[in-house]
């Protein structure tokens, strides 16, 4: 279910790139937003996707099942007072201290007043929309906790409709496309916070009753969230140490890797954060209960499920990356020469893409646990070998080495992961010969790819076909994940045959 609801969300979310890259390019004033849109954006999934929602869901679901469900909506208004005090503080301090702000996060746009003034503005629009988005992510903890999850993973559909209407508006109305953009991003906040409410209801939830700033639930996740700022999201935040690095490189940089980025958050925001999103409530359940062997298992299935996905998208991505690229935003002020430049991009992050995958679901076994602080250790060693490579690649490879970096170090970072949670848990990692055949499937795969010689648009036409060969090898090997997602889609045919009769 969440990654049906994503995969709309993406799907439409690829029609906002396309519409945006028509409108805006890949010039400086693209840039402008991009770096401006990025600076909430990474604050939603650090401090509320990352951090807020995970160090939430444990605290709440152990609240319910102890105390109820009156005293867990207790605990969840007494976490959004809070909110919106502390996230409603920080809104108002970007706001007035803009400038250095932007200055910060984007030291190379100085050598270009207009473009670093325009910068200045636009993060200023668009930074209220984390005040929102942190309460979606709140929204989000509480629904998941009761096993619903559609609401939250649909909800940015409503980001990528709102900002197509705007930046269609601004562009044949001879308006500026990224203002509208900007002002479109903090509606669209809006939209998503009021959008779960109705579901919210359906439990008996209300923002109306009892909450308190003592509430020792609230001290509980404050103190989980502290370490968790940086280890729940170290890919953004890697992602954000490439804007600062790229905004010294040539104008159209920073909009390359994000293009490019949102390729890469394709696979690993429909099927990777999803299975991360509902695997935490059933980890922290049975960390609760003490069970291992089932705490085990589950993660197990979710890392191999994650990388039955990422380890065939990480092949597509590379082999039909210049393919992708052209069909999807050749054309308008996106020409040639961004093409080229953002198809390397996009194969700098492809290489990363199994780490990226697989950090949430290791990161959300570790916060089961209550162990918050190891994966914030690990995070800090990937940070300072992304910087110390990032700086070193841009050199001679400018942002296609800012995207390499991005990807060894995420490598880095899931190892670690990997190897502290087996001392923690003892070995957690079973069916390696599932992960053997799943990479030399991919690799075949990718082979078949490069192999075929046809025009962008047949390739990328072909993708369903390359799909359905990967299935049947899959399948050839007898690869557990292949089956069960065989029964999935029939389970799945069947209600819908049962409910049309």
């Amino acid at each position: 279910m969440v990654a049906g609801a994503t995969l709309i969300s993406r799907i439409l979310g690829f029609a906002r790139d396309l519409i945006i890259a028509f409108a805006l390019g890949a010039g400086p004033v693209a840039d402008a937003f991009f770096v401006a849109f990025r600076l909430p954006n990474l604050l939603r999934r650090l401090f509320a996707e990352g951090s807020l929602t995970m160090a939430f869901v444990p605290v709440f679901t152990k609240t319910k099942n102890s105390e109820g469900k009156k005293e867990a909506f207790a605990l969840a208004r007494s976490v959004q007072v809070w909110l919106l005090i502390i996230v409603g503080a920080i809104t108002i301090l970007a706001i007035i201290f803009a400038r250095p702000l932007t200055a910060l996060i984007a030291p190379g746009f100085k050598a270009d007043p207009e473009i670093f003034e325009l910068t200045i503005t636009l993060v200023r629009i668009c930074f209220p929309y984390i005040l929102f988005i942190s309460s979606v992510a709140l929204c989000m903890g509480i629904l998941n906790s009761m096993n619903h999850f559609f609401a939250p993973a649909a909800a940015p559909a409503l980001l990528n409709i709102t900002l197509i209407v705007f930046a269609l508006g601004a562009y044949f109305g001879g308006m500026n496309v990224a203002l509208y953009l900007s002002a479109g991003v903090f509606i669209s906040g809006m939209l998503q916070w009021l959008f779960q409410y109705p579901f919210l209801k359906k439990f008996g939830f209300s923002w109306r009753g009892t909450y308190s700033l003592k509430h020792p639930g609230v001290f509980r996740i404050g103190w989980l969230m502290l370490p968790t700022v940086f280890g729940a999201a170290v890919y953004q935040i890697n992602i954000l140490i490439g804007t600062v690095l790229a905004s010294f490189l040539a104008a159209g940089s920073i909009s390359y890797l994000y293009y490019a980025d949102r390729l890469v958050q394709f696979p690993l925001g429909v099927f990777a954060v999803a299975i991360s999103t509902v695997a935490l409530p059933s980890l922290s359940a049975l960390a609760g209960m003490g069970d291992m062997n089932g705490f085990k298992k589950t993660l197990n299935s979710s890392i191999n499920l994650t990388l039955f996905i990422a380890l065939p998208s990480t092949a597509g991505l590379i082999g039909l990356s210049y393919p992708l690229i052209d069909v999807i935003f050749g054309r308008g002020e996106f020409g040639a020469m961004a093409v080229d430049a953002t198809t390397l991009a996009l194969i700098g992050y492809a290489v990363g893409l199994p780490a990226f995958s697989c950090v949430r679901p290791l990161i959300s076994a570790f916060y089961a646990l209550e162990d918050t602080r190891t994966p914030v250790k690990i995070a800090v060693v990937s940070l300072v070998v992304n910087v110390a490579l990032g700086i070193m690649l841009m050199q001679t490879l400018a942002h296609f080495g800012l995207a390499l970096a991005a990807s060894i170090s995420s490598w880095g970072n899931v190892i670690l992961l990997g190897l502290f949670l087996k001392y923690r848990t003892g070995q957690w990692l079973t069916h390696r010969l599932d992960l053997f055949k799943m990479t030399g499937i991919s690799c075949i795969l990718l082979l078949g790819i490069k192999f075929l010689s046809v025009s962008s648009a047949m390739a990328v036409g072909l993708i369903p076909v390359w799909a359905a060969i990967y299935m049947a090898m899959a399948l050839a090997v007898r690869l557990p994940q292949a089956s069960m997602i065989l029964r999935l889609i029939h389970r799945q045919n069947s209600v819908k045959t049962n409910n049309q009769q």
